[in-house]
């Protein structure tokens, strides 16, 4: 099997990727969207983004490409505990750093150890964790970098400090996309997204109704821009169940005509 991951080695997306596939092809990518891409062209048989993280919550790139983008299904989905280490080049001080590089994900989850520690330091944007460990040893002494202790093994650099994430429960969600609807378990989830035709009020309060009606669990409910008109909103939903069961199946049948458009991203096995 060939996975796709944001990459390159040492991020979070190959932890995830290696927890899903151990022993398969590891396949790197730049950005989620590229991940789904190679996917899509047949590069890779299924790929791994990240979908939510317990400080930032829900990663908007991933939500966008899965409304948008693409039409591969959500095979799995992955937990992964996330530590976040201070990284530098080796002799490097703290004092000496003036630069702190990192994926905004990441950025954000140590954002009171940045806040409390390097109030001064210029904070910078990295396409992913390794990257801000290759951009922090390419500027050298006054730059750091936030990411996996398994990043600075692999560029040589060394840990200042460890374990700098705002929570030591913090976890990221990563889904896999592929291709096909994974068989029920009996412990699975659905994601959906929705849409309504006209603008009005109770339309939401109708399709949670049909849930509640049909005692199905929603695990999660949030909004994203349809990017078509300011204002207009798809509105995305998880819950407990497979869409092949009865209960699941009636329901999505029961709201079909409450919405403009619903678009299933798969059903799956809970993690």
């Amino acid at each position: 099997m060939k996975v796709a991951f944001l990459g390159p080695a040492g991020t979070f997306g190959e932890e995830a990727a290696l927890k899903f596939a151990a022993g398969s092809e590891m396949l790197p990518f730049p950005s989620h969207a590229a991940v789904a891409a190679a996917v899509e062209s047949g590069m890779a048989d299924v790929g791994v983004i990240a979908i939510e993280n317990l400080i930032n919550g829900s990663v908007a790139e991933s939500l966008d490409i899965l409304i948008h983008e693409t039409t591969l299904t959500i095979q799995a989905e992955i937990i992964i505990p996330v530590v976040h280490n201070l990284i530098a080049v080796p002799g490097t001080s703290a004092g000496q750093i003036q630069v702190i590089f990192s994926h905004t994900q990441a950025l954000g989850q140590c954002r009171k150890f940045i806040e409390r520690c390097f109030p001064k330091a210029q904070v910078e944007a990295a396409l992913s964790t390794t990257e801000a460990v290759d951009l922090a040893i390419k500027r050298g002494g006054d730059a750091a970098a936030i990411g996996t202790a398994r990043a600075a093994e692999l560029r040589g650099a060394e840990i200042i400090a460890r374990g700098i994430q705002d929570t030591d429960a913090n976890v990221t969600r990563f889904l896999v996309l592929g291709r096909g609807e994974p068989a029920p378990t009996g412990r699975d989830r659905t994601s959906i997204a929705f849409t309504f035709a006209q603008d009005k009020p109770g339309a939401l309060a109708g399709v949670l109704d049909a849930f509640a009606t049909a005692r199905i669990n929603c695990t999660k409910i949030e909004s994203r821009p349809t990017k078509d008109t300011f204002g207009e909103y798809v509105f995305l939903i998880d819950f407990e169940g497979h869409q092949a069961e009865p209960a699941s199946k009636a329901v999505l049948d029961a709201i079909r005509p409450l919405c403009g458009n619903v678009k299933i991203f798969g059903s799956y096995p809970r993690a």
